[in-house]
């Protein structure tokens, strides 16, 4: 998995504090500079003033500021099934690579057991690892080898099955039918820094699949360095709690 920021919202920050100020304003924000918008904010420095304004908007769950900054992430290499899971999210803007027009002849379905083309769950070669709804803990190590040998069997056969139908002449958005939910897909998504915190809130949560989780987890890491007072308030005092962030 590869996530890097594509595009983003120049001084995010500034932004979500005009907004946030024009709503107790008598003055028109486009007329004033940022420090005689930020005048009354409590704090010895432009910086200061944005920390305490940033945080009294999360803090009393005045979120529509932070609807105005924008950005836009491009995820390489995650399943086809979290993918699933993120395009959930109505308010985040998606664009997925097509199975209709990319085709994955050419992929040698030897290199699948090697991780080519499908992701491998921790939990086909660790047998310690246990997800959530597992019926049971920890394996043998027979058990453990037997897991992964089926699981290597079955995303190898099935990518072979997958080329041969492209050999007989079926059209890829139709042998696509064959190829497990973990085959990898390439996407750009776009989002405003609530919704961000809102994915944050469903999809880095300890009860989360570990493949979106991580994808989220990374996300928050770029989103820190573009957004620092926001997502530092964020990891901070609301991470790991349900924040009703949804619009």
């Amino acid at each position: 998995m590869e996530v890097e920021l594509l595009e983003a919202t120049s001084e995010p920050e500034r932004l979500i504090c005009k907004g946030a100020r024009n709503d107790y304003m008598e003055e028109f924000v486009g007329d004033l500079s940022f420090e005689e918008i930020m005048t009354t904010v409590e704090g010895d420095s432009t910086e200061e003033k944005m920390e305490t304004l940033i945080g009294h908007l999360l803090d009393h769950g005045h979120f529509g500021p932070f609807e105005h900054p924008q950005a836009t992430f491009a995820v390489k290499g995650i399943s086809r099934s979290c993918m699933g899971q993120i395009t959930r999210h109505r308010h985040v803007s998606f664009d997925v690579r097509s199975m209709r027009y990319v085709s994955f002849d050419d992929v040698d379905p030897a290199d699948v057991r090697e991780g080519e083309l499908v992701v491998t769950p921790p939990s086909a070669t660790d047998p310690d690892w246990v997800g959530r709804n597992q019926k049971t803990g920890s394996i043998g190590e027979d058990e453990a080898e037997r897991r992964e040998q089926v699981f290597n069997d079955a995303i190898e056969n099935a990518v072979e099955s997958y080329q041969e139908l492209l050999e007989l002449g079926m059209p890829p958005e139709d042998a696509r039918f064959v190829l497990p939910i973990g085959t990898e897909v390439n996407m750009v998504m776009s989002m405003n820094v609530r919704m961000l915190m809102h994915v944050a809130d469903m999809r880095a949560a300890a009860d989360a699949q570990w493949e979106i989780r991580e994808m989220t987890e990374r996300i928050l890491d770029l989103a820190e360095e573009w957004c620092p007072i926001t997502f530092e308030y964020y990891e901070e005092h609301m991470k790991n709690r349900k924040n009703r962030l949804a619009p």
